[in-house]
């Protein structure tokens, strides 16, 4: 052991060279992470947080190369390294976590091989490897740990992926831990438990932490002091639950403005946004960075860049104005239209849209994805739909498709008028009037098509439009999004994600849709984005009275925007009610556990109630109450075992499947939580 920091940043710059042209990514980004100290960097994507990253470890593409600066790991130089010196180093003193444990593990390959292969590499032989192997991902908590290292990767949950990805990565007791979005796209109670273990892993190993993520939720949970990148640029650094409870620079300001709060609701108010683009890598302003979207600039921030302005103890900000940025100008007015406001409290006394009775999906195996599931959907409301992943979400929004034919007996009825459960059977009216927006719009559009086609081709297919009036409802539309004329020749490769999704919308709502399913529209967008995207399907729902049937996994993106949740559970419904009541409970146990799973900005994280294994498997499910066998609610009559709970409108509007009475519920339930992994 050295004196020395475990991670030490000096006035790095990194150079990609594109098009034979040097385009400068990173800026004089200048940190430091003390030994056994969680870090975490936030911003954009673009900003350059995988970036530092990559050069950190010296894993750059062919093009990038760190053009200043020093890097100084666990007193080790990996910019001076030679091949030999580099593969020790990336093996024994760093090790990397990235997003999707799917990409980092090989599929072709056992996982107590590709774990195993970690000690190997340090210096044990195959057999004691396998034996390390075998008790680090115990250490992980995984059961059974034998079985699962005869598994292929995937035959492997998300959770339980990124679980063996983290054995590997501290295999060699590294002294950096680098995490780039290591819980994106895993649900909120998988998330909590991966949480969890990162932070006793590092404590046990007193391993340093770089945490890179979006959610400014979970490194307010997780990290010791954050940094904030803005365009390659370090504009904000500090403690973490500092910055962002007393944020003195605007971009801070402006990211922490774009999270659903508690209490906020799309029926009262709008969130705010920030305006415009990051500048593009290379960029040469002469002043503040940030100044091009910035409601406080003025002259000299246009002129020099600012210097490093102490706001705390250990809180640095790079911003002439950092005092008056707590008051910054809102960009996006809070306000929304009384019309607007009105038409949703209408939604809750609207007569049914969609009726689904009896609905139930059995796949090939006999795995139930939906098990006798009945429901509403009103006319100009967000119906939410949250659970684990398996659960029956997806499915269920297929079957309402029509992509994805139910069992016999099931039906689905629109305005009162019976679907063919095949969309090809269904009459074009039925087509225009059920649209899905898909959670990542790379896959949904057509890259060889231009934005014009993507919108004008549904509109004379689906519509039967052509010539003006094609042309005035695609102006009308792309003036709805947000986007313009300049726009409609690209193609999606030529425009950033907020950007694709916009014309994904926008396609959907083509043909006046009376039905679209948001089935995780925002998942993959930046927090900046993603707040202009709700905003926009609240004005438009408004504007059209579109019904939606909006799924996610991020709790406060579904309060905000949904009127009433469904939550699902091995293909059942374990509650159903109001929003607002469902969040404040009483709750399901089950409902319950997701809430109290998801941190919260403020810093504020309530005890968690940890669910015990992995979600049961759909072709074998419990027998009574399906939730039993993870329950931490389970009565000891033995009821729950044997008897499955029907689903009792236990207070108006408000239905919950459970044995426990909801009055002892109500006693019991903890109190209301964060509700999103962004929530305040």
């Amino acid at each position: 052991m050295t004196s020395d920091p475990a991670l030490a940043v000096s006035h790095l710059d990194v150079t990609y060279r594109v098009r034979d042209r040097d385009r400068l990514a990173l800026k004089n980004v200048s940190f430091m992470i003390e030994r056994g100290e969680s870090y975490g960097l936030v911003g954009e994507s673009g900003s350059g947080k995988s970036t530092v990253a990559l050069a950190l470890v010296r894993y750059l593409p062919q093009n990038g190369r760190v053009s200043g600066g020093t890097i100084n790991v666990n007193g080790q130089d990996p910019l001076a390294m030679g091949s030999g010196a580099l593969r020790e180093f990336r093996a024994r003193t760093v090790s990397m976590v990235y997003q999707e444990p799917g990409r980092a593990l090989n599929p072709s390959l056992r996982v107590g091989r590709q774990v195993a292969e970690a000690f190997e590499i340090a210096g044990l032989s195959r057999a004691d490897a396998m034996t390390a192997a075998e008790d680090m991902l115990r250490k992980v908590q995984i059961s059974d740990p034998g079985r699962v290292m005869q598994r292929y990767p995937h035959e492997l949950s998300g959770g339980m992926a990124q679980r063996a990805v983290i054995a590997m990565a501290l295999a060699t007791s590294p002294s950096l831990l680098i995490l780039d979005e290591p819980t994106t796209a895993l649900d909120a109670t998988v998330e909590a438990e991966v949480l969890d273990l990162v932070a006793a892993l590092r404590e046990e190993f007193d391993t340093s932490v770089l945490f890179i993520s979006h959610n400014l939720a979970v490194i307010v949970k997780m990290c010791d002091r954050v940094g904030v990148l803005y365009a390659g640029e370090l504009v904000e650094e500090g403690g973490a639950q500092e910055v962002f409870d007393a944020p003195r620079h605007p971009y801070t300001v402006g990211l922490l403005r774009c999270i659903p709060r508690r209490g906020q609701r799309k029926d009262h108010d709008r969130l705010d946004t920030i305006p415009g683009f990051l500048p593009p890598p290379g960029h040469s302003l002469p002043g503040c960075v940030f100044a091009p979207r910035c409601a406080l600039a003025e002259d000299q921030c246009r002129v020099a860049p600012p210097p490093v302005f102490s706001v705390g103890e250990g809180h640095g900000t790079r911003c002439y104005r950092h005092e008056l940025a707590p008051d910054l100008p809102r960009a996006t007015p809070a306000d929304i239209d009384k019309p607007a406001a009105a038409d949703a409290a209408a939604a809750d006394t609207a007569e049914p849209l969609v009726v689904m009775s009896g609905l139930s999906k059995t796949f090939g195996g006999g795995v139930q994805a939906l098990a006798g599931v009945d429901l509403q959907v009103r006319r100009g409301e967000t119906l939410g739909l949250v659970g684990e992943s398996g659960s029956g979400k997806t499915t269920l929004a297929r079957v309402l498709l029509g992509l994805t034919g139910p069992d016999a007996g099931a039906v689905v009825t629109l305005d009162g008028i019976p679907l063919a459960p095949d969309v090809r059977k269904r009459p074009l009216s039925v087509l225009r009037a059920l649209q899905i927006v898909f959670q990542n719009p790379d896959s949904a559009l057509n890259r060889r098509h231009s934005v014009r086609a993507l919108i004008g081709r549904p509109l004379a297919r689906l519509a039967g439009l052509s010539g003006d009036r094609l042309r005035d409802r695609r102006d009308e539309l792309l003036a709805s999004v947000r986007l313009e004329e300049r726009q409609l020749p690209l193609r999606p490769a030529q425009l950033s994600g907020g950007l694709k999704q916009r014309v994904a919308i926008a396609r959907a709502f083509g043909s006046h849709p009376a039905v679209v399913v948001c089935d995780e529209p925002t998942s993959a967008l930046d927090v900046s984005v993603q707040a202009a995207i709700l905003n926009l399907l609240a004005d438009l729902q408004a504007a059209e009275r579109t019904t939606y049937v909006f799924i996610s996994h991020d709790l406060g993106l579904v309060r905000y925007l949904s009127d009433r949740i469904v939550v699902l559970y091995l293909g059942r419904v374990m509650e159903v009610g109001p929003a607002e009541t469902v969040f404040a409970g009483p709750h399901h146990p089950y409902t319950e556990a997701l809430l109290s799973a998801v941190p919260s900005i403020d810093g504020q994280h309530p005890s968690r109630i940890r669910l015990v294994g992995e979600i049961p498997s759909a072709a074998d499910p419990p027998s009574g109450c399906v939730f039993h066998t993870r329950c931490p609610r389970r009565l000891t009559t033995g009821v729950c075992e044997s008897t499955e709970p029907p689903l009792l409108e236990g207070e108006p509007g408000h239905f919950i499947r459970c044995h426990i009475p909801i009055e002892e519920l109500r006693k019991i339930s903890a109190p209301s939580h964060g509700g999103s992994a962004n929530a305040g």
